[in-house]
């Protein structure tokens, strides 16, 4: 509870009912972590600088969650809740948002993001226009 976590590798830990209540991450390796089996009360994260590639936050409440400098690649955000999440600087390549709420997200200066609007709850959500091809991908579209 309220602390953080610089420079660690908590890869492939196993993290049954553990509670993490404003818990902060800098600098750390968390690969291939399954959040879904954390603890729900209270949980909540921020991440700087962080790589949590092959992870999932399947069906995880998270509002407000930041994700500054990290790598996000191939996690799983589905039915999760991240209403006003933040994704600054971070590399979103082949996560998957699906049935996710998404509401106030910013995802103005995250990068590699592919994902159906029609399929989450997006109202509000912001990005910038260089990667709103990300938006469009289910339609095969050659954007120049």
């Amino acid at each position: 509870m309220e602390c953080s976590f610089k420079n660690c590798n908590f890869s492939l830990a196993v993290l049954y009912n553990t509670g993490l209540k404003n818990i902060q991450f800098i600098g750390c390796k968390l690969m291939g972590l399954d959040f879904t089996i954390c603890n729900n009360f209270l949980f909540s994260m921020n991440f700087q600088d962080c790589i949590l590639d092959y992870s999932t936050f399947l069906q995880k409440k998270m509002k407000k969650t930041n994700f500054v400098d990290c790598s996000l690649q191939d996690v799983d955000f589905s039915n999760a809740d991240l209403t006003m999440a933040l994704f600054k600087n971070s590399d979103l390549s082949n996560a998957t948002f699906a049935g996710t709420i998404l509401e106030k997200a910013d995802f103005r200066t995250a990068k590699n993001y592919s994902f159906d609007p029609a399929d989450n709850k997006m109202k509000r959500a912001k990005f910038s226009q260089g990667q709103l091809a990300g938006l469009l991908d289910k339609f095969d579209l050659d954007i120049e």
